[in-house]
């Protein structure tokens, strides 16, 4: 039966017992200094310019009209039964032309 347990990681365990041997040297992890270093990947080049934001403006501009929406009355209807009300209510909400 297939191992199920997927917590371990193959190359950690190989890593693990090749530092424990001698044959790797342990790794450092410096995580202020990889923070500090990331800081300069997180905004690119081009943003820093004039030239970004006109790019940024560009892109994010609207490219479809906006028009006012109407104001709608809300319409309340009394059952009645009668499919005709029915009908009368749809060609009022939505006239043919």
């Amino acid at each position: 039966m297939a191992d199920l347990d997927t917590s371990t990681n193959f190359d950690a365990e190989q890593l693990k017992e090749d530092i424990s041997k001698g044959e790797t040297k342990k790794l450092k992890v410096d995580l202020d200094a990889d923070y500090e270093l990331s800081k300069e990947f997180s905004v690119a080049e081009v943003d820093k310019t004039d030239a970004g934001a006109e790019a940024a403006a560009v892109a994010t501009e609207n490219k479809f009209e906006l028009t006012e929406s109407q104001p709608v009355q809300p319409q309340s209807a009394e059952p009645t039964g009668n499919p005709e009300d029915f009908l009368k209510m749809a060609k009022e909400i939505n006239p043919l032309p």
